[in-house]
C-alpha cells in the first residue's frame, strides 16, 4: 500500500495516550494523509456526473448505462450517492478500496472513481434500468448495509471486467472423458477468476483394474496434481492466481494417500502445494471413531461393478456393513480413531483438510427429494445439490447435468441493525444477488450454466457480528450473543424466503422441481410455526426495540404464500469468510470472532494496522482473541445460526500450540453433533501473555 506518511501515522496507533489506551486518532490522520497524498492528486475530475459517465463509456471503461436510463435518472442516482458525503472509517478501509476496487486509468496513473461513484455504477448495473430500484441499491451500498462479494462488486458495469460469480463446484466421473472435460472446465472457470472445487470421489482407486487389467489405475492423487497444474496455468492474465480445491469421500480407498499430499515432508511428486483439499465425511465415520472400531476403505470401481452405484452416492449408514461383508468389494482396514487423529494432526500442520459433514448437510436439506449435497467449495459455505455429467466420445451426445455456482454478498450486521432495516436490506441483497444469477451465462461451463438457469441459487451472508456484539457490550461467548443470532438470522431467513416468493410471483417462474421441495409441501416451515425465535433475554429484546420480528403467525402466512406462489431461488443463504471486502466495510469478518484487537497485515515492505471497529476502553473486553475464545461456545453460536441457513457457514477453528490432536478431534465430533455442515481451516498459534493485546492495556 502506498503513502509512506500515511503508513507511519497508521503504525502510530500502537502508541499510548495518557490513559494508556491506543492512539486510534492516528488512524484518522492516516486516512487524511492517504487522501491528500495519493488519492486527490490522482483523481480525474469532471464537470458533472453526466460528463463523467460519457467519458468513461466513450473510452471503454464503463458499459453504456444510457441504454437503460435517461440522463436525469443517472444524475439522480449519482447525486443520491454523493449526498452521503461518505467517509472511510479506517486507513485499511480507504487504502484497500482505492488499491483494489477503484477503477484506474489504463496506465494506472489516475483514479477514475471514488467510493460514491463506484457504488453508483454498481447500483445502476444491477438495477437493470429500474431507477427506483437503483436508488434503493445505492442507498444500501452507501449506508454499508449490504456488500456484494469481490467479483460482483469489482466487475459490475465494467467493459473489461471479469465474471461476477465467486466460485464453482464440479463433479468428476470415473472416465478419462470426464477427467478431461472437468479439467478443461476448471481451467475456463479459473481463467475468469473463479475458485473451483472438484469432487474426486467417483474415481477408481490406485491399483484397481481398467478394462479388466488389474493394478493399472493410478488413483486420485495424479488427477489432483493435474488440477493443481491447471489452476497454476489459468490465472486470470496473471492478475490473480488460480484457486482450486479437491474433495474426496473419507471411505475412498485412496484417502490416506490423499491426506499425505499435505504433509510437510511429502515427496514433491505427490505434494499438493497450492491445491486445497477437503474430506467428505459421513456420520458413519464418527460413529466408528467414537466406538474405536476398525474402518474399511473401499475401492470405488469394485463397488460400482457389483452394485451399479457409485460409492459417492451411497449413504454409509445403510451401505457400510453390506459393503464390508461383501467379498466382491475390494477393501482395506484402518483404525477410525487413528484417522481422526491424523486429520487433526494434518490440520495443525497445514490447516487442511476442510471437513464437509455430509449427513448434516443432507438431513434438513429442503431439496433432498430433488438431489444430494455432495461437497462444498473453497471456503466451505456453499452446499447445493450436485450431479455428475456423462461425457461420451466425440460424435456421441453428452448428458450435461447440474454443477454449482455461488453468487455471494453480505449484510453488515451493525449498519442493518442501526438503520432498523433487516427486511429492506435482505430484500435488496436478494434482488442484487438474483441479478448476478440472471446475468451470468458461462459459455464454457455448461453444467454450471444449466444449474444457474434452473435453480437461480444465491448466497446471502453476513459480516461484523463480533463488531456488533462489542459495540453493544456483549461477549462473543455469552448467552446473549446466541440469543441475538437466533433471532437475527431467523428474520434474515424469513425475509429472504419472502423476497424469493415475491420474485417467483412477479416473474411467473419458480426454480426447477420446486414442487418436489419441502417448501412446496410446507414441511420446511413446521419448526417456525411450532415455536417462536423471538428474543429470550431482556438485553437482546432491547436491541430489536422498534423492529417487527416475524412471529409464528407471520411464518404461517408465509408458508401459505410460498405453497401458492413458489420460490425463485433454490438456495438463498450462505455465510462466507468475507475477508478483504470486510476491510472496506470496516467490519469484523463474517460471524467469526476476531483474531486481534489490532490486526497487522504486511503489504510489500510495510505493515498496515487495522483496529477493530468500535474499539474503545469500554469495549475492549468484548473483543476476545479467537485463540482465547472457548471453541465449544463458538460452535454453539455457529449452530444457532446454522439452523436458519439453508446452505453452510464458513467456520474456522482456532487453537493454540498446546492443543493436542485428541482435543482438536473432540471439536470435530462436537461440531458434527451440533449440526454444523462443514469446517473450514484450523488455525494454530503459539500464544503467550505478551501477544494478548487486551491484556496489555
Amino acid at each position: 500500500m502506498t503513502g509512506t506518511a500515511a503508513v507511519e501515522y497508521n503504525n502510530e496507533i500502537l502508541d499510548r495516550d495518557t490513559d494508556g489506551f491506543y492512539k486510534l486518532e492516528n488512524d484518522r490522520k492516516a486516512i487524511d494523509r492517504f487522501l491528500q497524498d495519493d488519492v486527490y492528486p490522482r483523481m480525474k475530475t469532471f464537470a458533472d456526473p453526466i460528463s463523467r459517465f460519457h467519458y468513461l463509456i466513450q473510452h471503454h471503461y464503463y458499459e453504456d448505462v444510457f441504454r437503460m436510463y435517461s440522463q436525469e435518472e443517472v444524475r439522480r442516482i449519482a447525486e443520491v450517492a454523493e449526498h452521503y458525503h461518505f467517509q472511510f472509517q479506517s486507513y485499511m478501509a480507504v487504502s484497500k478500496f482505492y488499491q483494489q476496487y477503484a477503477l484506474k486509468s489504463d496506465d494506472k496513473k489516475y483514479y477514475l472513481e471514488n467510493y460514491a461513484q463506484h457504488n453508483t455504477l454498481v447500483a445502476l448495473y444491477y438495477a437493470a434500468g429500474d431507477a427506483d430500484k437503483a436508488e434503493a441499491y445505492v442507498r444500501a451500498l452507501m449506508e454499508q448495509r449490504y456488500q456484494p462479494a469481490t467479483p460482483s462488486y469489482l466487475n459490475a458495469g465494467r467493459v473489461r471486467g471479469g465474471e461476477l460469480v465467486s466460485c464453482f463446484l464440479l463433479s468428476m466421473d470415473d472416465s478419462l472423458n470426464s477427467i478431461n472435460y472437468i479439467n478443461a472446465t476448471a481451467q475456463q472457470l479459473s481463467k475468469i477468476g473463479g475458485g473451483v472445487a472438484i469432487d474426486l470421489s467417483r474415481l477408481r482407486a490406485r491399483g484397481e483394474d481398467i478394462k479388466g487389467i488389474e493394478g493399472v489405475a493410478k488413483g486420485v492423487v495424479p488427477v489432483a496434481r493435474e488440477l493443481q497444474m491447471d489452476f497454476s496455468y489459468a490465472d486470470q492474465l496473471g492478475q490473480r492466481p488460480g484457486a482450486g480445491a479437491a474433495y474426496l469421500n473419507i471411505f475412498h480407498w485412496d484417502m490416506p494417500e490423499f491426506l499425505d499430499t499435505k504433509k510437510e515432508n511429502a515427496d514433491e511428486d505427490v505434494r499438493l502445494a497450492t491445491l486445497s483439499i477437503g474430506l467428505i465425511v459421513p456420520g458413519k465415520f464418527f460413529e466408528l471413531a467414537r466406538r474405536n472400531k476398525p474402518m474399511n476403505l473401499f475401492a470405488p470401481h469394485s463397488v460400482f461393478k457389483k452394485y451399479a452405484q457409485s460409492l459417492a452416492d451411497m449413504e454409509m449408514d445403510i451401505w457400510y456393513d453390506k459393503l464390508s461383508a461383501d467379498p466382491d468389494v475390494k477393501k482395506r482396514s484402518v483404525n477410525a480413531r487413528e484417522v481422526l487423529n491424523q486429520i487433526a494432526q494434518m490440520q495443525m500442520q497445514s490447516g487442511y483438510p476442510y471437513i464437509f459433514f455430509e449427513d448434516n448437510a443432507n438431513r434438513n436439506h429442503p431439496l433432498k427429494r430433488i438431489g444430494k449435497v455432495r461437497m462444498s467449495n473453497l471456503c466451505t459455505e456453499i452446499q447445493q445439490l450436485q450431479e455428475t455429467s456423462t461425457i461420451t466420445d466425440y460424435g456421441a451426445r453428452d448428458e450435461i447435468r447440474r454443477d454449482v455456482s455461488c453468487n455471494l454478498g453480505s449484510l453488515n450486521i451493525v449498519n442493518v441493525m442501526e438503520h432498523q432495516s433487516i427486511k429492506e436490506t435482505v430484500r435488496t441483497g436478494m434482488d442484487m444477488l438474483t441479478e448476478v444469477s440472471d446475468q451470468s451465462h458461462l459459455k464454457n461451463a455448461p453444467g454450471v450454466r444449466k444449474a444457474n438457469a434452473e435453480l437461480h441459487s444465491v448466497g446471502l451472508g453476513a459480516m461484523n457480528l463480533n463488531g456488533y456484539l462489542a459495540k453493544n457490550h456483549i461477549g462473543y461467548e455469552s448467552a446473549e450473543a446466541r440469543d441475538f443470532v437466533r433471532s437475527f438470522f431467523m428474520a434474515v431467513n424469513f425475509y429472504s424466503i419472502e423476497e424469493s416468493m415475491r420474485l417467483a410471483r412477479n416473474k411467473g417462474e419458480t426454480f426447477k422441481d420446486f414442487d418436489r421441495s419441502s417448501y412446496a409441501d410446507g414441511s420446511y416451515f413446521d419448526k417456525y410455526v411450532a415455536q417462536d425465535y423471538l428474543p429470550r433475554t431482556k438485553t437482546v429484546a432491547g436491541l430489536f426495540s422498534g423492529m417487527d420480528l416475524p412471529d409464528q403467525e407471520d411464518w404461517q402466512r408465509l408458508k401459505q404464500q410460498v405453497m401458492k406462489h413458489g420460490l425463485y431461488n433454490a438456495y438463498r443463504l450462505a455465510i462466507a469468510p468475507t475477508q478483504s471486502i470486510s476491510y472496506v466495510q470496516n467490519a469484523t469478518p463474517s460471524v467469526m470472532p476476531v483474531v486481534d484487537l489490532i490486526e497487522r497485515r504486511k503489504y510489500g515492505n510495510a505493515y498496515t494496522l487495522y483496529p477493530m471497529p468500535f474499539l474503545a476502553p469500554d469495549t475492549i473486553w468484548c473483543y476476545k482473541s479467537a485463540y482465547h475464545v472457548n471453541q465449544y461456545r463458538m460452535i454453539d453460536l455457529i449452530a444457532e445460526i446454522q439452523q436458519h441457513i439453508d446452505q453452510g457457514i464458513s467456520t474456522i477453528l482456532f487453537i493454540n500450540s498446546g492443543t493436542s490432536t485428541r482435543q482438536l478431534a473432540r471439536l470435530y465430533l462436537y461440531a458434527h453433533l451440533k449440526g454444523l455442515k462443514s469446517l473450514y481451516y484450523t488455525r494454530t498459534k503459539l500464544l503467550n501473555v505478551e501477544e494478548c493485546l487486551s491484556c496489555s492495556v
